[in-house]
């Protein structure tokens, strides 16, 4: 097993030649927008785009025809492919919304371009790792074009939990959303995150309540 303590991948004015991404895995923003800003309209090619509020209501408008509000407990993506413009928008006036979007980059480039949204808590178990996204149209959450799974738990103090990779050549970028957790020894607080790979499972140990993000996806 190899692991790596990564608390920040490259990203807009944050530059790191050695944290251009994990695998496939390209950005983790995590974004804080105030009551009735936002983000205007730009374009994105050939990257699946994977959006998670945290607190409050993200708007969303595209120019195939998609417009609404991604809420708390929900995950929304695009599939950029050949070209997608949209914006993002607080869905609220008042209450600021934080939301992680994530880059993936996908497998095979220009795709139709494509979005979807579903929620992910009603029927999430606690103490567990939930899927929420795969590269599987039929199977729980929303699925991409790569051969990536995300998942998201919220467990208790004292909980311990073992994830198996769904494909041996992946590695996992663990993300502590809330709380502190540790794996093989490394101690990861909120926002801490952690790179494995050449393993074919790991095990965590929840040092406090705590909410954490894995995702798998390709190394190469």
């Amino acid at each position: 097993m190899r692991f790596a303590l990564l608390i920040c991948l490259s990203f807009a004015n944050y530059h790191n030649p050695e944290r251009m991404g994990f695998g496939a895995l390209r950005v983790i923003n995590d974004d804080f927008v105030t009551g009735g800003q936002g983000f205007g309209k730009h374009s994105h090619r050939d990257m699946e785009i994977i959006s998670i509020p945290l607190s409050g209501k993200l708007g969303h408008g595209d120019n195939i025809g998609n417009n609404g509000i991604i809420e708390t407990g929900e995950i929304q993506v695009m599939s950029a492919g050949t070209g997608i413009t949209h914006s993002e928008m607080n869905g609220d006036d008042t209450e600021a919304v934080k939301f992680l979007q994530i880059w993936v980059i996908p497998n095979k480039g220009g795709v139709a371009p494509r979005y979807q949204q579903v929620r992910m808590d009603e029927d999430a178990k606690h103490n567990a790792f939930n899927q929420v996204l795969s590269p599987n149209p039929n199977d729980a959450g929303v699925w991409i074009h790569q051969n990536a799974w995300f998942h998201i738990g919220s467990f208790d103090k004292g909980v311990t939990e073992t994830y198996d990779l769904k494909d041996a050549n992946n590695g996992v970028y663990v993300l502590v959303l809330e709380g502190q957790v540790t794996i093989n020894g490394s101690t990861l607080d909120t926002r801490d995150g952690l790179g494995i790979w050449d393993t074919k499972s790991f095990t965590m140990d929840a040092d406090e309540d705590a909410r954490v993000l894995l995702m798998e996806v390709p190394m190469q």
